[in-house]
């Protein structure tokens, strides 16, 4: 069948090539460069998985910047566009979802519309009153920076917003595709399945923040944080994952989702969620403090992505630590090799690694690389397992 993904970010990439394995997929994006590549068969972000089966023969994708030709005979359309958290509103800006929604209305009112993007609770709800149709379910992603396609391939669980007969459809669509056909498949109603990727995020945030709350205590007290978080986590209970030090939780998802998630609960008692939110700024002011009392003349930052095997920065925890340095008037660099030239950071970055190793009396970085050893007694991190 002909199915259209609107939207080639990493949500919508990763469910285009995980769907076209057996499906016709168009996928719609109003960038030219970013359709062009994918014709051509150029992967368009960071993702080893998906640059070789872009490579397959058999992919059954192409993409276009003609609304029309994406939109019309499909019986499935995925919307993934971004929906990103305005704090003046108090609520995500889902502007996006409703334009797309409504240009695919007029084009192809049969179509099923399956909408990626994260949302408010309420939101299907609210748009089928408005729009006046029956056509929207939510279907959430769980996916990792790095890792989109594999995460469809292996899904933890695949999560359909309706209980109906095509819920069931693009369920089985979406585990057929994957090599992971026991993969726990749950239909449930609209609002449930919306406050599971709010819930989902927030507890790995939750996760996140108690973790580096726990390492901040140690560094405080001089003591061993990889010690205490082994001896925390060998309680089956508890487990050995997800318990890594950061700057804090960042990037597309989890600071959006627990503000989202917070702005849900409105009159609902709740003290968590707030929590969460808190201290993720406290971390980052506290680790800045650490680096300021080292006394340096220039910070150099390492990398502004959140992890390794990411192209992305956007949100990530260590900006938050660049401003707080800078608003201290120490002088700042970067080096980070994905940083476009039009970036408004671009004015204290440095291009080749040797002049930045040389010019930093401190480096900062979020995850330990090889690239850094010879000068570890200039590193600040609070990487304990060497990994994401």
């Amino acid at each position: 069948m002909k199915i259209a993904v609107v939207g080639l970010g990493y949500v919508g990439l990763s469910n285009s090539v995980l769907l076209a394995q057996n499906n016709e997929v168009v996928g719609f994006d109003i960038s030219q460069k970013r359709v062009d590549q994918l014709n051509q068969r150029i992967c368009p972000i960071d993702d080893p998985e998906m640059r070789e089966f872009l490579k397959k023969p058999d992919l059954n994708l192409v993409a276009t910047t003609n609304e029309t030709m994406a939109y019309l005979n499909a019986k499935f359309i995925i919307v993934a566009t971004p929906t990103n958290y305005d704090s003046n509103l108090n609520y995500f800006d889902t502007s996006s979802v409703e334009a797309v929604v409504q240009n695919i209305i007029e084009i192809n009112p049969n179509a099923t519309i399956v909408i990626k993007s994260t949302i408010p609770v309420g939101f299907v709800d609210q748009i089928s009153e408005e729009k006046n149709t029956k056509q929207v379910i939510f279907s959430p992603e769980f996916l990792r920076e790095g890792s989109a396609l594999n995460d469809n391939l292996f899904p933890s669980r695949i999560i359909v917003g309706e209980i109906s007969e095509r819920a069931k459809a693009f369920a089985n669509l979406m585990l057929e595709a994957s090599h992971k056909k026991d993969a726990p498949v749950l239909l449930t109603n609209r609002r449930e399945s919306e406050a599971i990727k709010l819930f989902a995020n927030s507890y790995l945030a939750m996760r996140v923040a108690f973790f580096n709350e726990l390492d901040s205590y140690a560094m405080l007290g001089n003591m061993n944080s990889q010690d205490i978080i082994e001896g925390v986590c060998l309680d089956p209970r508890i487990g050995m994952h997800y318990n890594n030090p950061s700057f804090g939780y960042g990037g597309y998802c989890l600071p959006k989702d627990t503000k989202q998630l917070l702005a849900n609960y409105e009159s609902v008692p709740q003290n968590i969620i707030r929590s969460i939110i808190d201290s993720n700024k406290t971390r980052k002011d506290f680790l800045a403090e650490q680096i300021v009392a080292r006394n340096p003349k220039v910070v150099g930052f390492y990398r502004l992505i959140m992890k390794s095997g990411s192209d992305n920065f956007r949100g990530s925890s260590i900006q938050g630590i660049i401003k707080r340095i800078m608003a201290k008037n120490i002088d700042v660099i970067i080096y980070e090799p994905n940083l476009k030239k039009d970036n408004s950071l671009y004015s204290f970055a440095v291009s080749g690694l040797n002049e930045f190793k040389k010019l930093s009396d401190v480096i900062v970085t979020n995850r330990m690389s090889q690239e850094l050893l010879d000068v570890e007694n200039k590193i600040f991190t609070r990487d304990v397992y060497k990994n994401n």
